[in-house]
């Protein structure tokens, strides 16, 4: 959004700096224009801000346009590749399981800490442990370009929050895998969620929509009840808590887009992996 130049352009160092080159690089304006940038970089300014997903998917529409790209890498901003071998290693996962769909990074501070939230499990405080999970970080991650294909990119109404697992339940419904890998790391700066002004307001209003488009019908009461509960527990902002119910409502009045109800087995598949889409 044009607020962290310098740290683009460490990103953007980091990214050159692969042992294995990009096909191509497409640098979004969501809203703003962009500094000066290497050239070789296909720059896009959008005249306003289309979120976190409409900002991903315009992308996804120039890499599209160019026709050589069998995968997508999204990293944030104020992101750095720290190890010049992840776009090679990156490569190996892909060439070796055709199935595979998307590979989560791990994501650590500049003291090398990952932060609970960044675990793509439950009941796990072991950010090294690899292997398939049912979700992935927004922050640092890859995916294969035939599975975009099959699926479709992100959700553009969700604007900012649970975009990526509405693209992961897409993704594990259509038979795809999920890989986190934590030897693939992207340096960020530590944060907290709550700094973004929308964030209660989308996290429930996306929750439900994200419970409409594709839960089965029995579980749609059981996960959002699950969410209330834990809400409550976790929220100490009375604002906070007020704008969650907000967008509670929010998610039930206005339109989710088209309803496709995951499968039972992928219900199953979610349980065995150790996060059944009920919490």
């Amino acid at each position: 959004m044009g607020t962290r130049p310098k740290e683009l352009n460490e990103l953007l160092e980091s990214v050159a700096g692969q042992e294995v080159q990009p096909t191509r690089i497409v640098v979004v304006g969501n809203g703003t224009p962009l500094p000066q940038l290497p050239t070789g970089i296909t720059v896009v300014e959008l005249p306003e801000n289309l979120g976190v997903s409409g900002g991903r998917n315009v992308a996804l529409e120039h890499l599209a346009d160019f026709g050589d790209v069998d995968v997508v890498v999204d990293l944030d901003d104020d992101g750095r590749l720290i190890d010049t071998g992840v776009l090679g290693r990156l490569r190996e996962l892909y060439e070796s399981d055709p199935q595979l769909g998307v590979v989560s990074f791990r994501i650590a501070d500049e003291t090398g800490h990952t932060q609970r939230r960044h675990v793509p499990r439950l009941r796990s405080g072991d950010p090294m442990r690899g292997g398939p999970v049912t979700t992935f970080l927004g922050g640092g991650h890859a995916l294969s370009s035939k599975m975009l294909a099959e699926i479709g990119g992100w959700p553009d109404a969700f604007f900012y929050a649970h975009e990526e697992t509405d693209l992961a339940w897409r993704a594990l419904d259509a038979g795809w895998k999920i890989m986190y890998c934590p030897e693939l790391v992207l340096r960020h700066p530590r944060t907290t969620p709550t700094r973004h002004a929308v964030y209660f307001r989308m996290i429930a209003r996306n929750r439900v929509w994200l419970a409409r488009r594709h839960l089965p019908a029995t579980l749609i009461p059981v996960y959002l009840g699950v969410w209330i509960v834990l809400t409550l527990a976790r929220t100490r902002s009375t604002a906070g808590l007020r704008a969650w119910v907000g967008g509670f409502a929010e998610g039930w009045r206005t339109p989710c887009g088209q309803r496709r109800p995951m499968r039972w087995r992928t219900v199953w598949r979610m349980t065995r992996l150790g996060r059944p889409p009920v919490v």
